[in-house]
């Protein structure tokens, strides 16, 4: 594979393939394995269309990410967009809250194989586990681009082999046994079908899709630039889609405990994935489930770990964080200070979470309420890039599009949990602090 060098350091190496996965080992095959539970207390069991509903939000996402990645080619994804379609000020604002994603989200896949590794040695606190998934992860992002993208390529492998002898195992089973609760139970819920409680599970939902938008900080190292990271992000959404439906629906109907009993017991969400396979299949396949959860989730934390040292990285280019951190290792041609000081962020958060009983919930709001504020803030650069600046007038992709997206965004933001609307709020708050000063700063200099 050709290589190339830009002017900022990093190196074109990746190709459509090593695109596909990252975005995958991001998602992750299996990513509803660890939120399975949250999702089935939240939606009273209609988890099926809880993932409906947030592949449709995503997509509209997903289409506008496809717009920007064309019109503005550089790495940094929504935080890039936003200062061309909308400005300067708005740019920053993008970066700084998809910094919360994506600083947080390697976090959660980081203990999600914390309690993997744990249900399979619980005599190893869930935090040991999470904080060696980090150093293990860390090192190889460190080494490079591509020796990451080969090693995840192999992860990749086995959790789709996985996924495919849970499937087969599940369908086996169900064929045999029959439905622990009643076949349409997953699109409609137990006890009753709220659209309330669905769209408050898909605020937490749209955490297993966050991988797609991630392939976006990578198209200054791709070669196919902004084409090839187009069709990869619209590639992985659809695939994800298909693949979290298919195996909510599955683990629902083998369900024996009810949504309402698990809402009452939040220790119990984490591995509730787990608990299912276990009674409803057999002990042998909880252990492949959770070995497979345990390197995958790491692998995904890896991949989105290597997103965020790339967002921080743009930033700090720009001058909108500590210059320093906008340099590029000569040897490995990774931004290795970006990358470390994602590292240690993402070891503080997940290791928290990993001490509480309802961390699982609590870091996932917060996450997706960053993230879906950042999509919202794409979704206005689509309009302010092709419809305000360049008078498009492909009125669907342009400003139909981001339009709905913007209105399932705010839906599902408004349907969150209150303390991750707090915690975006003050998180939104200090961004801005932070840009009013830099912009004070500005002025001063120019005097």
């Amino acid at each position: 594979m050709s290589e190339r060098v830009d002017a900022g350091g990093l190196r074109r190496t990746l190709g459509v393939r090593d695109l596909m996965v990252y975005g995958l080992l991001f998602i992750a095959p299996m990513a509803p394995v660890g939120v399975f539970g949250v999702l089935d207390a939240k939606s009273h069991g209609a988890v099926a269309s809880v993932y409906l509903a947030a592949t449709v939000a995503m997509g509209l996402t997903a289409f506008s990410y496809a717009q920007m990645v064309h019109a503005v080619p550089q790495t940094g994804s929504v935080y890039a967009y936003a200062r061309a379609g909308l400005g300067e000020g708005a740019g920053f604002v993008a970066g700084w809250m998809v910094m919360l994603d994506y600083l947080l989200i390697p976090a959660v896949a980081y203990l999600f194989s914390g309690i993997a590794l744990n249900s399979l040695v619980p005599g190893v606190s869930r935090w040991v586990w999470t904080a060696l998934a980090v150093l293990v992860t860390t090192g190889l992002n460190l080494v490079g681009v591509r020796t990451a993208a080969v090693v995840g390529l192999a992860v990749l492998a086995m959790e789709i082999a996985v996924l495919a002898v849970f499937v087969v195992s599940a369908v086996v089973v169900l064929a045999r046994d029959g439905a622990q609760r009643g076949w349409d139970t997953p699109f409609t819920a137990v006890g009753g079908f709220s659209l309330t409680a669905v769209i408050s599970a898909v605020s937490v939902a749209v955490l297993s899709y966050l991988g797609f938008d991630a392939i976006a900080t990578f198209v200054e190292e791709a070669v196919g630039a902004s084409a090839a990271v187009a069709r990869a992000v619209l590639w992985c959404l659809a695939l994800a889609g298909v693949l979290f439906m298919t195996q909510t629906y599955l683990a629902a109907v083998l369900e024996p405990t009810t949504p309402q009993q698990l809402a009452a017991d939040p220790a119990a969400q984490g591995s509730a994935f787990y608990d299912t396979v276990e009674s409803g299949i057999g002990h042998w396949l909880h252990v492949l489930v959770a070995a497979s959860k345990a390197i995958g989730a790491a692998f995904a934390a890896l991949a989105g770990q290597a997103a965020a040292g790339r967002l921080v990285y743009a930033m700090g280019r720009d001058g909108r964080l500590p210059r320093a951190l906008g340099t590029v290792d000569p040897a490995t041609a990774v931004p290795r200070r970006a990358l470390l000081v994602a590292a240690v962020i993402t070891l503080v958060a997940a290791v928290w979470a990993a001490n509480r009983d309802d961390g699982l919930d609590r870091l996932t709001s917060v996450v997706n309420v960053g993230a879906l504020t950042a999509f919202a803030l794409l979704q206005a650069s689509v309009i302010g890039w092709y419809v305000v600046k360049h008078g498009s007038r492909a009125w669907l992709r342009h400003l139909v599009v981001p339009v709905l997206g913007i209105a399932v965004i705010a839906a599902v933001v408004y349907e969150a949990s209150h303390a991750a609307q707090v915690v975006g709020a003050v998180w939104l708050a200090v961004g801005i602090v932070v840009l009013l000063v830099q912009g004070s700063a500005a002025v001063g200099n120019r005097r």
